[in-house]
């Protein structure tokens, strides 16, 4: 089985990124593409990202989550401790965050280390879920083996009448994770593949560094 995917092309052109129009601070420039690529429409779920890390098998994983909230800081998202990826985080804290937005041709890359948040602030955003969310994250052992789909519901709707008009609180499992960025690289796509590309990078100063890659 094979296909051959060469022909597919497409010409970049929507806009543009240079040094004159940028920030020295890369979250302020986080923040202005986020609301373009919000208000340009297009995409169901912009802070969709992929989150990469190294398993402990040695091997790099690539999954996609929600961003949930972005900070001077850095960036927040949610998962299961016990996981898959909440193992790998706490054998090797070093991860990478990418997004992709289409709709505007561009892509951003964090790379930075990730820690958990205060137990205050992933009960608060617990709190802030649905109901099904909550019993979800309770009832799944995130990445382990499960025998079939029927199992899984039936574990969820036992919980549902354990709880039935109860408060639901988070499993200590279960919270946020901040990745404080050490580089981000802003990538604009430009016709001919001849994309801009900078990238800034925390020096010791606490400054950033903005430089220009090559396409």
């Amino acid at each position: 089985m094979q296909k051959d995917l060469g022909n597919y092309r497409k010409s970049y052109e929507k806009s543009d990124l240079l040094e004159s129009g940028v920030s020295d601070n890369p979250m302020e420039l986080f923040q202005k593409w986020f609301y373009e690529v919000e208000n340009f429409g297009g995409i169901d779920e912009p802070n969709t990202m992929t989150v990469s890390t190294i398993g402990l098998d040695g091997f790099p994983k690539n999954r996609i989550v929600l961003l949930k909230k972005y900070t001077h800081e850095g960036f927040i998202f949610y998962t299961n401790y016990n996981s898959e990826k909440g193992k790998a985080i706490d054998e090797n804290p070093g991860v990478c965050l990418s997004f992709f937005w289409p709709n505007m041709e561009r892509q951003f890359i964090v790379k930075g280390t990730a820690e958990k948040i205060a137990p205050n602030m992933s009960d608060g955003y617990f709190e802030s879920r649905p109901v099904g969310s909550q019993l979800a994250a309770i009832a799944s052992n995130q990445s382990s083996v499960v025998a079939s789909r029927e199992e899984l519901e039936k574990s969820v709707k036992l919980l549902e009448q354990k709880y039935q008009n109860k408060p639901l609180e988070r499993p200590k499992h279960w919270g946020g994770y901040l990745v404080r960025p050490i580089s981000m690289e802003f990538w604009q796509g430009r016709p001919n593949r001849l994309h801009d590309r900078l990238r800034y990078t925390l020096e010791e100063s606490f400054d950033w560094k903005i430089e220009r890659l090559q396409p």
